[in-house]
């Protein structure tokens, strides 16, 4: 047997790959001072049981945690904190009585789907309020009065909350200047890359980066007054670092290498927008090569943006008129119903088991099966075995009888942990969060090894009944999905290229290409994170992730051409021939077209000439690794049909 056949399958080995991330280490500092500081005193006062509420309550602030503006993270860890009360709440008032926390249990399930489509931080405010009702029907158990137990959970979310936002008071727009410096480091870097594999992932960082920048600059202005002279000039330096971005890239596609000096140029520039200090002098380039003569031209402009107009925030009227308009569509329903139902059946089944606090089980289901939260299957195996090993943990705490300090100790180990599995993998954020909760529900099963066994047998069950009526039987949930992202990416990139390479009379025509371009280049990364999420799974959905892989990476390398003839154009060449950029973008639609209708592309005719040579080759490598080579089983076009007729025939 040779070592490939021994080799561990590729969805396993993505589900089990750890991000690249860097480790958040003030978030690690963080999250011990808000859960274990209240244990801390409630054990050196004497009553640790009351500690660990007021460490529970502290909880949610610490799972929904992001980077971001201050105003951006105040907003979304105080809508997880009281959702996460109301939950708690709820869950506590209707605890140890079956005939109420039951049906009080699925109602909010339910609600919690319903939440989630109102955005991101709707989402992670509604899966608080589901996690800290499950929670909350068992905290009866501890024997601490209602009206205590809410007072302390109420403490412990304001102590979390002050001690996640307390760098405000020093470091009010640290995060936005960061975030703009990012996007020179990255520009750096991109052109510093040696090699083509290097220089495409420095490709998605500045994409990445983009983007990070953008939201938290344009989420910090709407909440501030036109006065704010900071988010202004750092907004007006990120727009104007477009011709650099796009001067950059088109270099990259071209395959040349910038000046030394550029290079260098950059990351003092960097250091100036972090330090927040005069912008240094763009240096004169004894080269007259075009490329490099279009980045040192990019460079200038960046000092010499126009200011940008504030943007109001959307009334709530629109937001709530949105969400409702979100609430018909079929996936949203589908989601509801899926979550709904497996939690009803969590449910039934805590009820049967001979286990005390065996709503793990119905804590496991919400948490794995929360909608927009990426692969079913994926979380339902990374929660498995890292509840595993998060149970084997606690256990040697529990179960060898640690007590008082060493409880402090190990909760502010776990803590860091949490802060550090949630950027890193799913399956490490479980590890550690469940030792965590278990010291916090649990401290009077010390000693007691039955409790940890059923900790990890209620863990086991709530992912077997995701597994099962969640993904296995759930409809549709392991159809290839991929497809349709690809063909909505295919449009903006349709867009994109239609506007660029047509001739630009005015500088609304210029900013509305270069908005394009960045709703194309997001669409792709957006892409690439579904593509990471589906590819876990050892289902259609994801053997057809792989099969459209070669199509992104192509499309991404086509829409580095358009932007490098954009480059060209700017800097003197003449505009392409409208009747070619027709062709070019017909192609690009009957690509879209094929993909959504499940079939393979028409031959359409491409332009010639050497202007277009690049976005030519580009688009019809992205013909190609559509149709597949030769049609063999590679072909996404080929797989899709094949799982048609095996599905209905």
């Amino acid at each position: 047997m040779s070592s490939r056949d021994l080799s561990a399958p590729n969805w396993l080995v993505h589900l089990l790959r750890s991000k690249p991330d860097p480790v958040p280490w003030t978030r690690a500092i963080r999250a011990p001072i808000a859960l274990a500081l209240p244990l801390a005193i409630g054990f050196a006062l004497g009553d640790i049981v009351l500690g660990a509420v007021v460490s529970t309550g502290a909880l949610p602030t610490v799972l929904s945690e992001a980077a971001g503006p201050y105003r951006y993270r105040a907003r979304r860890i105080t809508g997880a904190a009281v959702a996460a009360f109301a939950g708690y709440a709820a869950g506590l008032l209707s605890g140890g009585n079956p005939a109420v926390s039951v049906p009080v249990v699925i109602v909010v399930a339910a609600l919690s789907a319903l939440i989630s489509a109102a955005g991101s931080n709707a989402s992670i405010a509604a899966l608080q309020m589901f996690v800290f009702c499950v929670l909350g029907t068992g905290q009866h158990l501890l024997g601490v009065q209602v009206e205590i137990s809410l007072i302390c959970f109420v403490v412990g979310a304001v102590w979390g909350l002050g001690v996640a936002l307390f760098g405000w008071t020093v470091r009010a727009t640290s995060p936005e200047r960061s975030a703009v410096t990012q996007v020179f480091i990255e520009l750096a870097a991109m052109l510093s890359a040696e090699d083509e594999d290097t220089q495409r992932a420095a490709r998605h960082q500045l994409t990445s980066a983009l983007n990070t920048a953008y939201d938290r600059l344009l989420t910090a202005r709407s909440w501030l007054s036109g006065r704010d002279e900071t988010y202004r000039k750092l907004l007006t330096l990120l727009s104007a670092s477009t011709p650099a971005v796009e001067a950059s890239v088109a270099m990259v596609n071209a395959g040349e290498r910038p000046p030394r000096e550029l290079i260098d140029y950059l990351v003092r520039l960097a250091t100036a927008v972090r330090m927040d200090a005069e912008l240094p002098p763009v240096p004169e380039l004894e080269s007259d090569e075009p490329m490099a003569v279009a980045l040192r031209a990019g460079l200038v402009k960046i000092g010499k943006g126009k200011e940008r107009k504030r943007r109001e925030p959307d009334p709530l009227r629109k937001r709530l008129r949105e969400w409702l308009s979100s609430l018909a569509g079929p996936v949203t329903w589908s989601a509801t119903l899926r979550l709904t139902l497996c939690v009803a059946i969590a449910e039934v089944v805590s009820l049967l088991v001979p286990f005390e606090r065996s709503y793990w089980i119905t804590l496991t289901v919400g948490i794995v099966l929360k909608p927009d939260f990426g692969s079913v299957f994926g979380r339902a195996v990374l929660r498995g075995l890292g509840t595993v090993a998060g149970v084997s943990i606690g256990a040697a705490v529990l179960g060898l009888g640690a007590q008082g300090w060493w409880l402090v100790a190990f909760s502010a180990l776990f803590a860091a942990g949490v802060a550090i599995g949630k950027v890193r993998n799913y399956g490490l954020l479980a590890t550690f969060v469940t030792p965590l909760i278990i010291l916090q529900m649990d401290l009077s099963s010390h000693g007691d090894w039955s409790v940890v066994l059923a900790r990890l047998v209620d863990t086991v069950l709530g992912c077997a009944i995701v597994l099962l009526f969640g993904y296995l039987l759930w409809p549709g949930s392991m159809r290839p999905r991929v497809g349709g992202q690809l063909a909505d990416a295919l449009d903006k990139v349709t867009e994109y290229a239609s506007r660029a390479l047509r001739p630009v009379d005015s500088a609304d025509d210029r900013a509305e290409r270069s908005r394009g371009r960045r709703r194309a280049y997001r669409a792709l990364a957006d892409l690439r994170t579904t593509f990471q999420q589906v590819i876990v799974e050892p289902s259609a959905a994801g053997r057809q992730a792989v099969a459209w892989w070669p199509v992104i990476v192509e499309l991404e390398r086509f829409t580095d051409a358009v932007t490098e003839v954009v480059v060209t154009v700017e800097h003197g060449a003449p505009p392409p021939d409208p009747a070619a950029v027709e062709q070019i973008t017909a192609a690009l639609t009957e690509l879209a077209a094929a993909v959504r209708e499940q079939r393979e592309p028409a031959s359409m005719a491409m332009p010639g000439g050497d202007q277009l040579s690049g976005v030519v080759d580009g688009l019809t490598a992205v013909f190609d690794a559509v149709r597949g080579p030769d049609l063999t089983e590679r072909s996404p076009m080929r797989f899709v049909r094949r799982f048609l007729l095996d599905r209905w025939t």
